[in-house]
């Protein structure tokens, strides 16, 4: 299995628990890592796998850009394997720490989710690893997202019930609403648009994003309507 592809499936420690889940947990009580050295290899990774992918890159190559030994990255990630799902994974903590920032000030739940969709379709396809990827190995990372049984869409379903039941605590939304399954609806538009662009809205015009969310995913948040 491709590197990426087993990365986002599953990790090393923990084969019943997705790298996605990771990052979640992660971006939402976050440990500081000391190691200087595994930063320095992380960003020259993320510099080499923006370049010229994952296939295409060694680990002499991360070394090389690092500036370290390959011994010294070898010491620290045993595997590429390895090396690629912690690169990756930080790529979706960053997506989700930005995701809360993108909507931390809107004033209603409407712009939050207005926020937080045009935020998450922003973040994946202009980020220079994950979207690069998207563009140049794309048989690699859209079986992730759509082939892995459903895994990678519910963890990124059950991050977005998460604020849609806290916007419920506060009294935004009604008790009445199905949190989880708007959430994955949301999720799944998000996901249709990632796989395949469309050539009625321009993904590039945060307006047009917004609109669309403003249009099909607020009405969502209404109580269902009672049966006649």
């Amino acid at each position: 299995m491709d590197p990426v592809l087993s990365s986002l499936n599953a990790t090393g420690t923990d084969p019943s628990e997705s790298l996605l889940e990771r990052a979640f947990a992660e971006s939402a009580d976050p440990a500081d890592d000391h190691d200087e050295t595994i930063g320095r290899v992380l960003e020259a990774a993320y510099e080499q796998f923006c370049r010229t992918g994952t296939r295409r890159s060694t680990m002499e190559d991360v070394a090389r850009r690092a500036g370290v030994s390959r011994i010294t990255v070898y010491r620290r990630f045993t595997t590429k394997d390895t090396l690629v799902e912690q690169v990756v994974r930080r790529e979706f903590r960053r997506y989700f720490d930005q995701f809360r920032l993108d909507i931390k000030d809107a004033r209603t739940v409407a712009d939050r989710v207005e926020l937080g969709f045009a935020s998450s379709l922003r973040a994946i396809r202009r980020n220079p690893l994950i979207g690069g990827l998207m563009a140049v190995e794309p048989d690699v990372v859209v079986p992730s997202l759509v082939g892995d049984g459903g895994r990678t869409m519910a963890t990124v379903s059950r991050f977005v019930a998460d604020r849609l039941r806290s916007e419920q605590r506060a009294g935004h939304v009604s008790a009445d609403v199905d949190v989880d399954l708007v959430a994955e609806m949301m999720v799944r538009v998000s996901t249709s648009f990632l796989v395949t662009p469309s050539e009625l809205i321009d993904l590039d015009d945060d307006e047009q994003v917004r609109d669309v969310a403003r249009r099909f995913l607020v009405p969502m948040l209404e109580p269902p309507t009672a049966s006649p």
